[in-house]
């Protein structure tokens, strides 16, 4: 049974290891260097303190994937819309976990007030697309070449949905 619970501090190293496979092997996130537990706690900070959710899905004691909201934009006309992610561990992809991570934080989103939740994707990516499109995402545009890694330029799309 999987469970769908808030991220803590003490998963940061957990949700290292699934980030920094994307970091080393993809062009998923446009980051370079592996992240350090410490680091990553900040970053759970960081949502935390913006009053945002970071959701983790966990089977036993093993973390298998995440999800989190964060401020689209400094400004405050921006305090109603949210860039959402979402990062399976490599072995996870294909059991519905995605889905069950984007289902309980759009809904925790639309609780708070939120109105927008807007996802970035790195492209060609078909199963994020798949999946911000499962659940009423649409296209809103795409930035040709906007990222470099692995010796090659990388196109990044963005999706939308008003909750």
């Amino acid at each position: 049974m999987i469970e769908i619970r808030p991220a803590g501090e003490a998963d940061g190293e957990s949700l290292c290891r699934i980030y920094n496979h994307y970091i080393a092997e993809t062009v998923v996130t446009f980051e370079e260097q592996p992240l350090a537990a410490a680091q990553m706690a900040a970053r759970l900070q960081e949502i935390a303190s913006a009053s945002l959710p970071w959701l983790i899905a966990v089977q036993g004691a093993e973390v298998l994937g995440y999800a989190y909201a964060s401020a689209w934009k400094g400004r405050c006309a921006y305090r109603y819309s949210t860039e959402v992610s979402v990062y399976l561990r490599a072995d996870s992809g294909g059991r519905g976990i995605g889905s069950a991570l984007y289902r309980e934080l759009l809904a925790l989103l639309k609780a708070r007030g939120l109105h927008v939740a807007i996802g970035g994707i790195a492209l060609p990516n078909a199963a994020s697309v798949a999946l911000h499109e499962k659940f009423g995402f649409e296209k809103i545009g795409q930035f040709s070449q906007v990222g470099f890694k692995f010796g090659r330029w990388i196109d990044v799309g963005y999706w939308q949905k008003v909750l």
